[in-house]
């Protein structure tokens, strides 16, 4: 079984980060029951992620309906595009490493969402609404690092749009069978200590139902 993780912090190589910390935690517990060769690692800042605008996914899209010959740069950014939603739909298990950005996910995380989410793809429409494709045992696991708490009863518990959006886009559009979300929280206020032994314990568990 193939697993993908998708590291969307813009700062991915520094290892202070709690998010990074426990990718690497993840891929050390990964190491130690599955074969390396079926881990692929995705950093989205390292890659130009193509986005919907004028020049880029957008011009691509139109110029394909009105049958028209894309330019070389287009045709460049289509393959990446394909190969990103190929890579995708190739692995059974994802691993989303993410902060959370003025409470959603990052702006490359989106950019990359909008190359998977894809009509006849990994979703389709019926006239009673859309119908999940990634049904085949396909599962989210994402592990959030976040400054504050989103899970006391306070202001904060309904701004944290990220775990909202990803459950809507994962589970209820493309049929993932689940999305379980480890939210490393309060990283602005606890002691470190606490923060990494309490949250191990938690990835133990989720690991263990993710490859049930």
């Amino acid at each position: 079984m193939k697993t993908l993780i998708i590291n969307a912090h813009p700062d991915y190589r520094n290892e202070e980060h709690y998010s990074i910390m426990f990718q690497k935690e993840f891929m050390k517990k990964f190491n130690e029951g599955f074969s390396s060769e079926d881990l692929t690692v995705l950093n989205l800042y390292e890659i130009e992620i193509p986005r919907i605008e004028e020049g880029q996914l957008l011009s691509i899209w139109n110029k394909e309906a009105a049958n028209e010959l894309l330019s070389n740069e287009e045709e460049q950014l289509k393959k990446v595009s394909e190969m990103l939603l190929s890579q995708f739909k190739e692995h059974q298990r994802i691993v989303l490493i993410t902060p959370l950005h003025n409470f959603n996910v990052t702006s490359r995380m989106k950019d990359y969402i909008d190359n998977i989410l894809i009509a006849r793809e990994t979703f389709k429409y019926t006239e009673t609404g859309s119908v999940g494709l990634m049904t085949e045992d396909y599962r989210l696991l994402v592990i959030q690092a976040s400054g504050s708490i989103y899970t006391k009863e306070d202001r904060y518990k309904d701004l944290d749009i990220s775990t909202l959006y990803l459950k809507g886009i994962f589970q209820e559009i493309m049929g993932f069978k689940s999305v379980e979300i480890l939210r490393i929280e309060g990283t602005a206020v606890l002691a470190k200590d606490v923060i990494v032994s309490d949250n191990l314990k938690k990835l133990d568990l989720m690991m263990n139902s993710f490859y049930a």
